[in-house]
């Protein structure tokens, strides 16, 4: 399965956020995902499984638990399929930073006058 595919699904992408944030057990998981998106607990492992499969999470059994954990490979792998499109928006981006910091700067100048 293609990365892109697997990212396109909505509850994989909410358990990779909660991945993200650090270790969590299947059981945490489930409960998060069940309350958000109203799905049973053999379709959260299903999901937690696709992303094991394809290389975005890792799990390790921990006495009856599980542990999941983001694992960057798959990750990685879309990052760089990103770069050769990144011209497109980097450029943007740079210029929206010069732009917040000349807005701060003309605050704090303002500020400052106000003293």
């Amino acid at each position: 399965m293609h990365a892109f595919d697997v990212l396109g699904d909505p509850v994989r992408r909410r358990i990779l956020e909660l991945l993200a944030d650090g270790e969590r057990s299947s059981g945490e998981v489930t409960e998060v995902i069940r309350a958000e998106f109203g799905i049973s607990q053999p379709a959260v492992s299903q999901h937690l499984k696709v992303l094991r499969d394809n290389g975005f999470a890792t799990v390790r059994p921990e006495g009856a638990r599980r542990l999941y954990a983001v694992d960057d490979t798959a990750l990685r792998e879309a990052d760089e399929w990103l770069g050769r499109f990144r011209r497109f928006w980097a450029p943007r981006l740079a210029a929206m930073g010069t732009e917040v910091a000349r807005g701060k700067r003309q605050r704090r100048l303002h500020d400052e006058g106000k003293s």
